[in-house]
């Protein structure tokens, strides 16, 4: 088989699909603190704000049972339409949390709509990461997959980005009151164009040429969750899934757990705190294409795992050193921009050549649902608690070092047990006709 030659347009169309999908899913989370008004009951604020958390994280805790179920779907029907129907499921869903009605309108109704649409955009969630960067890596040459699979990487960070970006702009332009008030609708109902606009250029997209292949020779398997967790692969799931979380929690600890401590232990303003962590996302985003290619030079086990040692190693600090310049009205944004800017460099190590990682590791007639479930159970249950159990501890205790608990100790326990358990694969090629597990 051949490296086609518009793999380079595969990857745009790839990562601007999943940038509208994450928009869609951290748009929830960056309005955190004004959904916990307008769908609880306020009589205590921090139980709204940490309900809130927990549809947010909800969110997350569904995502494997998506992979699952739309990993099936990507091995047997294709790679292509199944991340279609996940992006469509997404796409509505986040809108549609844009025309329910409030808590003070329906009353407890409005926060079980909330979680029934927070709950299909996990289950999309969970389909769709599996087959975006399944597509990707098998477009892609052998010895650049981790550089081009660190382009696609780049779009959860600018998916938080563009939330940020849109929040921004429509309480500049509505003004605070008229937000809080209706205007917080807008960034959700966003969502319907910007859907419309990603399945548009998906579908100028065909089946990946490896998935092609597997169906022309009659090599489809007939069971996906069968022949992943029911065989010898179970073992290379679970070395996955312990590569998954730590990298998961580093991701959710750099980057979303960075906004919450700005706005709920440095009670800086909602419109301050967007400021300093879109800047610093911004900057830092290159870090995971840096780190991808730098996993095509040196491998990817010691990247990842350095990125989970280093984080590990220097959160408590760095989180202090963030809470001494973000002091209620003296904010030093360079230094405060600077700090996470670090925290992001972080999640680019891990984060960035993760992807060619579990392509390579994984057999294709397997690969979106073999892919799919570590990845959500790592990114969705480790990383995805990273909120809540933050916030809950620095909410009962008022102790940074008690809140980061959590994201020192996994991504440091995930570090030893990898260090014996993760093979490198950069070597693998996905292209030769034989199964990867082989090389291994």
């Amino acid at each position: 088989m051949q490296v086609p030659s518009d793999f380079r347009r595969v990857i745009i169309a790839a990562s601007v699909g999943n940038i509208i999908e994450w928009y869609d899913f951290y748009i929830f989370g960056s309005l955190a603190a004004v959904l916990s008004v307008k769908f609880f009951e306020q009589s205590h604020p921090v139980a709204a704000l940490l309900s809130t958390i927990a549809l947010f994280t909800a969110g997350f805790l569904i995502r494997p049972l998506g992979a699952f179920l739309f990993g099936w779907m990507g091995d047997r029907v294709g790679r292509k339409y199944t991340f279609l129907i996940t992006l469509s499921g997404m796409g509505l869903g986040t809108g549609a949390i844009g025309l329910i009605p409030t808590y003070q309108s329906i009353g407890l109704t409005a926060a079980f709509v909330l979680f029934g649409l927070r709950m299909i955009q996990g289950l999309c969630l969970g389909g769709e990461y599996g087959g975006a960067i399944t597509y990707v890596a098998e477009h892609v040459p052998d010895d650049r997959r981790g550089y081009y699979t660190g382009w696609l990487q780049t779009s959860p960070t600018l998916g938080i980005v563009v939330s940020l970006a849109v929040i921004i702009l429509t309480r500049t332009y509505a003004g605070n009151q008229a937000f809080d008030e209706w205007a917080w609708r807008v960034p959700f109902l966003l969502s319907f164009l910007l859907v419309a606009i990603a399945i548009y250029i998906r579908l100028q997209l065909q089946e990946t040429p490896i998935f092609q292949e597997i169906r022309s020779r009659g090599q489809m398997t007939r069971n996906p969750w069968k022949e992943a967790f029911l065989s010898s692969n179970i073992k290379y799931i679970g070395i996955a899934i312990v590569v998954l979380i730590g990298q998961g929690v580093v991701w959710y600890s750099g980057q979303f757990w960075a906004l919450y401590f700005l706005q709920q232990v440095s009670k800086v303003d909602p419109l301050t705190s967007a400021y300093i962590v879109g800047a610093a996302l911004l900057i830092a985003t290159p870090s995971l294409i840096l780190f991808g290619w730098l996993s095509d030079l040196i491998g990817r086990k010691p990247v990842i795992l350095g990125g989970m040692l280093l984080a590990a190693i220097t959160y408590y600090p760095l989180y202090l050193w963030l809470g001494t310049v973000t002091q209620p009205g003296n904010v030093n944004y360079p230094v405060a921009t600077f700090i996470i800017f670090i925290l992001v460099c972080y999640v680019g190590m891990v984060y960035g050549p993760v992807g060619a990682f579990l392509a390579e590791f994984f057999p294709a007639r397997i690969r979106y649902t073999s892919v799919s479930v570590p990845y959500h159970i790592g990114n969705g249950w480790g990383g995805g608690l990273v909120p809540f159990i933050t916030s809950a501890a620095f909410a009962a205790t008022g102790s940074i070092g008690y809140a980061l608990i959590y994201p020192i100790v996994v991504p440091a326990v995930c570090f030893v047990l990898a260090v014996f358990l993760m093979p490198e694969t950069r070597k693998i090629s996905i292209w030769e006709p034989i199964e990867p597990r082989a090389a291994l």
